[in-house]
This record gives structure tokens, C-alpha cells and sequence, in this order.
């Protein structure tokens, strides 16, 4: 659905844990053994996966040969054990080079990921921007433990109108905001500039962004 993230930005050179670096290839298979992990749960991966409503969304599961990008995973059917003629499929995951800004300035509707392998966390963070002030972005998943580079992904996703989770694990509410506010998200980038309300609502106007990570425990 759109709240989904499909964008993973990651630094060629691999990332910074609390407990050693973690290459981009670590990740990548980290990342997919998850995936099928919860797939493969029979009490789980029916039932978090869900059905697909639209057959042009497994349509474009079907056809990632595509995509300009090194495929990683490939969708599998899967059957649902309730719902037995339900459409289904787990998520296809494709490498993706940072200078293939035509293949993730789009939405890709449906179980797709993007591992788009940046030169370095700058750029991450300039991409995540750009894509959000010129496509729209209704949230932005950012995990670090550089408080400098954190401060740096706050201002600057800011100024995209993109509100950023900091470090969050776990389910994860992505617009619970939205009831408090006339728009969607924010108002402040192309994911949600639209209201059901007075005209004066879809110009550009004063948004306000708000940030959110874990509480520190004295």
C-alpha cells in the first residue's frame, strides 16, 4: 500500500552498527532472510502479506526483468489458508545503482523493494530529499547512531515536508497524524498537497513537520 517504503537508501561502503560494519551485500541478505522468514511463518506471512486487490500490481511483480536493476529476490505465490483463491505474492527486492533516478522517482505500487546503493550517507539523505520534494514522500524510516547525522536528516528532511521516524522497530503507525489535519500528511510535498475542503487549502501554506524516536530511559 502507499505507506510501504519502497526507497531503502544504503551506503555503498556499508553501515555503522553498535556492534561492527555491516557491508551492503551483509545487508542485502540480512534483509532478504527476514523477508522469507515472515513469509515462510505459515502462522505469519499469509496473514501480514495479505491480498494483492489489483491484477495489474502482480502484473508488475511479474514483469522486474524490466526494471533496470540486479534482481535479489523474486516473488513467490503464496496461498492463504482462509482464503484459498485470494492473490497473493511475496516481496520481489532488486539492487538498485543511485544513478538510476528513473527507476525510484516513480511509484512502484504493490511488494516491491528498492536497495538503492548510494556513495555514501550524504547522498542517501540528498536523494531521500530530492525524491520527496519533487515525487512526494508521506514518511521517511531513518536509522543511525550519529547524532550529527541525525540532526542532518531532520533539518533536511524538513524542508521537504517529510516527517522522519528515527531507530524505530516493530509495527510502526505511518499517518496516525492525519486525523488531526485537513490533508492526508503533511500538505508540504506532492504525497498530499489535495483537500476534499476549501481551495484555499491546496496552496502552498504553512506546514508543520514533526519528528519522532524512541524515549531515552533514565
Amino acid at each position: 500500500m502507499c505507506t510501504a517504503p519502497q526507497n531503502f537508501y544504503i551506503p555503498e561502503q556499508g553501515i555503522k552498527t553498535l556492534t561492527g560494519k555491516i557491508s551492503f551485500d551483509e545487508f542485502a541478505q540480512k534483509f532478504i532472510d527476514n523477508i522469507n522468514s515472515l513469509a515462510d511463518n505459515p502462522k505469519a506471512g499469509p496473514y501480514v502479506l495479505g491480498a494483492i486487490q489489483n491484477k495489474k500490481t502482480c502484473d508488475r511483480v511479474e514483469d522486474v526483468d524490466s526494471i533496470s536493476g540486479k534482481i535479489l529476490l523474486r516473488s513467490r505465490e503464496l496461498q492463504n489458508p482462509m482464503f484459498k483463491n485470494a492473490r497473493m505474492a511475496t516481496p520481489v527486492v532488486i539492487e538498485v545503482d543511485a544513478s538510476k533516478k528513473d527507476v525510484f522517482s516513480k511509484e512502484l505500487f504493490g511488494p516491491i523493494a528498492l536497495l538503492i546503493k548510494t556513495k555514501d550517507t550524504n547522498q542517501s539523505i540528498e536523494l531521500a530529499k530530492e525524491m520527496a520534494i519533487n515525487h512526494g514522500a508521506i514518511s521517511c524510516g531513518a536509522y543511525t547512531t550519529d547524532m550529527n547525522v541525525r540532526d542532518k536528516i531532520a533539518d533536511e528532511m524538513s524542508l521537504a515536508a517529510t516527517p522522519v521516524s528515527f531507530n524505530l522497530i516493530g509495527s510502526i503507525y505511518m499517518n496516525q497524524n492525519a486525523a488531526f489535519s485537513d490533508f492526508h500528511v503533511t500538505g508540504g510535498n506532492p504525497a498530499g498537497n489535495a483537500s476534499f475542503t476549501n481551495p484555499d487549502y491546496v496552496n502552498k501554506r504553512f506546514t508543520w513537520v514533526g519528528h519522532r524516536e524512541p524515549a531515552k530511559v533514565n
